[in-house]
């Protein structure tokens, strides 16, 4: 009975939860990156991303007692700070490792030699004692901070404006807009004649045409790099921006030629018939009738090539002469963070989420579009 036409599938929740589960499988890293791109170095090696927005509780490193010596009253002082200005609060201290948490901010310690010590909330210490402290081995502080929630730009800044920044990712940033935009166009506009011939004129070898184009579906890219490098080599075009757009644009044409010929071939007849009967040429029918009716077709391949392109690496190793760093695209300026700044995740976070920003805006302003331009190519 589960098969009937109109009624609903007993497994119905079992699709349900598995399409929730992938959903939060992607979610949920995305979001912990955003985060993280917004909080200090100090936050994110304390404390993960989904405690944010509580206080958090570290550990201070254990700071000896150090600072110029005054005499005050008949006693040597000594005072400092246990960190910098900062918005942390001390909850507990102690002078030693097996108890670092044995005081409470504000409360005087008496120590050997009728010396005192006190430590602020603020982080502020005082050391009192009734002979010099010159040349002895002075107590060591260990505490425990709470620190509020903080956000920050700066991180930001320092990746995208900061002109002091040598790991900055605003020039990589346009350079992979200057490779990505063409590489998508222009894919689009050559497999688009090269689909609406393949689907409604007649010329010979069309079907060997259309066979060699599934064939090439399956050729992995990487079988073609070195010998597409050598010919760009001879005929003089070498590494630049020319060869890496015609290098994404060879490896997208098999894909591209294929979703939008099964498009099309689904449009009705009638309408290119008549279209014909009326005087129109080719040109005027793939301009006028086509194309506005292959826009669902069109945005889809242009999403995926889009994603490509944006996040390859590969490709742009290759076909790109970066050893100046002018032309360095985001996914090689991310590889090259993680080796030079790799302890510090707040800057890795925010270069891997400006580098994830644009497809994110790219896919949800065309996604309308991405399901029904497949399953219209995908069964015609």
């Amino acid at each position: 009975m589960d098969n009937i036409v109109g009624k609903k599938s007993t497994l119905t929740w079992a699709v349900h939860i598995s399409m929730g589960l992938l959903v939060a499988l992607w979610l949920f890293p995305t979001i912990g990156l955003f985060v993280s791109s917004f909080r200090t170095a100090d936050q994110i090696a304390t404390s993960g991303w989904w405690s944010s927005l509580s206080t958090q509780e570290r550990q201070v490193p254990a700071i000896r007692v150090e600072g110029a010596e005054q005499q005050i009253d008949g006693r040597f002082v000594i005072e400092g700070r246990l960190f910098e200005a900062t918005n942390a609060v001390i909850s507990a201290w102690g002078t030693s490792s097996r108890e670092p948490e044995a005081y409470a901010p504000d409360q005087v310690v008496e120590l050997e030699g009728g010396a005192t010590l006190s430590v602020a909330a603020d982080g502020a210490y005082v050391l009192s004692s009734p002979a010099t402290t010159e040349g002895t081995r002075l107590p060591r502080i260990f505490s425990s901070a709470a620190t509020p929630p903080e956000f920050t730009t700066e991180n930001y800044r320092a990746i995208l404006f900061d002109p002091r920044n040598v790991d900055g990712m605003a020039k990589a940033f346009f350079n992979t807009l200057t490779v990505t935009i063409p590489a998508t166009i222009i894919p689009i506009l050559v497999a688009a004649f090269a689909a609406y011939a393949l689907a409604w004129m007649d010329f010979p070898g069309r079907a060997l045409l259309i066979a060699a184009i599934v064939g090439l579906l399956v050729v992995p890219l990487q079988l073609a790099l070195i010998p597409l490098l050598k010919l760009h080599n001879e005929i003089g075009i070498g590494k630049g921006y020319l060869g890496v757009w015609l290098a994404h644009t060879g490896f997208g044409l098999p894909l591209a030629i294929y979703l939008l010929r099964n498009y099309m071939v689904g449009l009705p007849r009638d309408i290119i018939e008549c279209a014909k009967v009326d005087g129109a040429s080719d040109f005027q029918i793939f301009i006028k009738i086509i194309l506005p009716l292959s826009f669902p077709a069109l945005a889809s391949f242009a999403i995926f090539q889009f994603l490509w392109t944006w996040n390859d690496l590969l490709v742009a190793l290759v076909f790109l002469l970066d050893s100046s760093g002018e032309t360095t695209v985001m996914t090689k300026q991310i590889v090259e963070l993680l080796g030079t700044r790799g302890g510090n995740w707040e800057v890795l976070a925010t270069a891997a989420f400006i580098s994830i920003a644009v497809p994110l805006c790219v896919f949800f302003a065309m996604q309308k579009y991405l399901v029904r331009g497949l399953l219209a190519g995908s069964v015609k």
